[in-house]
């Protein structure tokens, strides 16, 4: 992959299903006030985008999400992340592909179930042809969903009611932080080309200058889509729409322009599914690769070059997270809490990076001081806790499935793969080389 896929792939990863549904629940949640949980939402996001710009320009690695808290801080925490994450992407892809269809069902009846599982089939395919493959798909899908998102603010702008705005906080100011574990999934992903670092070329340099163009990108396109739909359309009509954009491109564009929206709105998706099998799958690779999940995850395609057993285990449970209830604000925690761990765990390997290998801090491209270091990762970590912690008011159903999964992810690490673990450290302990390099 190159610089320019690295940009595609965060933006294709950050504004895709999210920005075509995530509107409606959290103006249910907050109202016109989801707004200003939008901008709060982007900060911890940036802070995650800096550590992860400097944690990658240091040590490229797929699968990294696992690889750094496994090897930086502990082997456990690697795992238990990693673990959780399974049920977390394995919802995002249920989540994805149920948005899929209620957009599709717009133009044509089709069968929800034979039509989700038949989506996920598709890119399970594309993702076993190879990471070229990925990278075409995903630059058209970009090129298409930017020039159309940009024309549906620009002729949006205009046609905006104060009066949609009022009141701004019909819930209470405690509904602004609750909307903010539904909204910071909007800017999730954005990371996304970290998770396939040595799959970049010049990926020391390129990550670090992806990562902030796609952070750039996906901040305008998700103020100026979400100031359009509420300012048009008003917090009510909004939060009970299963598809607020397209109700306001018809209000103010007329018929001709809800079409390709409508396209739009299923590339974006599809190209989102697309984003999420690759990362799911690269992180069940390095667990293979680790041995705390079996090896065969691990194994590469002869032919095309992918982690095809990794590939087609998402598959399967992509297929298996259709019996998940359908409730929007209930799959949206289950994804983004593992999510936020996932953050919390990866600013706590930048920290311990800078603390015990000044070596790797040394060679990182995106270069940040020692101390300067340390206060992203800090200020990251705390970010992570108080935005989980925060969405247990929205939902507790999530918590209660994630705790019971980590539960059983424990077990299985102290009965077995706790052993198969600490290989890692012990080829670090024997070998010059840094296990990570």
């Amino acid at each position: 992959m190159s610089a320019v896929d690295v940009i595609a792939l965060g933006v294709t990863a950050a504004v895709g299903m999210s920005i075509f549904s995530i509107v409606a629940p959290a103006t249910a949640v907050a109202g016109p006030a989801m707004l200003i949980s939008l901008g709060i939402a982007a900060l911890p996001m940036v802070v995650f985008v800096v550590v992860y710009a400097f944690i990658g320009s240091a040590v490229p690695r797929s699968g990294s999400s696992y690889d750094w808290p496994a090897f930086f801080v502990h082997p456990y925490l690697g795992f238990l992340v990693a673990w959780l994450r399974i049920i977390g992407n394995a919802g995002s892809l249920q989540l994805m592909a149920l948005v899929f269809v209620g957009y599709l069902s717009r133009m044509f009846v089709v069968p929800k179930h034979p039509t989700m599982l038949l989506l996920l089939f598709v890119f399970y395919i594309i993702n076993l042809l190879g990471i070229n493959v990925v990278a075409k798909v995903v630059r058209g899908l970009v090129l298409l969903k930017v020039a159309v998102l940009s024309t549906f603010i620009v002729f949006g702008l205009p046609h905006l009611r104060a009066a949609n705005f009022a009141p701004m906080a019909p819930h209470g100011a405690w509904s602004i932080l609750a909307a903010l574990p539904l909204l910071v999934g909007l800017y999730s992903g954005i990371e996304s080309a970290a998770e396939v670092g040595e799959e970049i070329r010049n990926a020391k340099a390129a990550i670090g200058r992806g990562l902030a163009v796609a952070t750039l990108i996906g901040l305008i396109l998700y103020l100026g889509t979400s100031v359009v739909t509420i300012g048009t359309l008003g917090s009510q009509a909004v939060s009970s729409s299963t598809a607020p954009l397209l109700e306001a491109g018809d209000r103010f564009l007329g018929g001709w322009f809800s079409p390709l929206v409508l396209l739009t709105a299923l590339a974006s998706i599809a190209a989102a599914i697309n984003a999420t099998i690759l990362i799911f799958s690269r992180f069940l690779f390095a667990m293979g690769r680790d041995r705390t999940l079996p090896a065969a995850l691990a194994r590469i395609h002869p032919r095309w070059g992918t982690p095809h057993v990794a590939i087609t285990v998402v598959f399967i449970s992509g297929v298996l997270a259709t019996l998940l209830p359908d409730n929007l604000v209930f799959l949206f925690l289950a994804a983004n809490i593992p999510t936020m761990l996932k953050y919390f765990s990866n600013c706590w390997s930048a920290l311990r990076l800078v603390e015990r290998h000044p070596s790797i801090h040394a060679r990182a491209r995106f270069k940040l001081s020692a101390r300067a270091a340390k206060a992203w990762a800090l200020s990251g970590m705390g970010s992570a806790l108080i935005i989980v912690l925060s969405g247990f008011q929205a939902d507790w159903r999530p918590y209660a499935i994630l705790g019971v999964w980590g539960a059983l992810g424990t077990l299985y690490w102290w009965v077995y793969a706790r052993h198969a673990s600490l290989g890692m450290r012990q080829r670090a302990a024997e070998s010059s080389a840094h296990p990570l390099a």
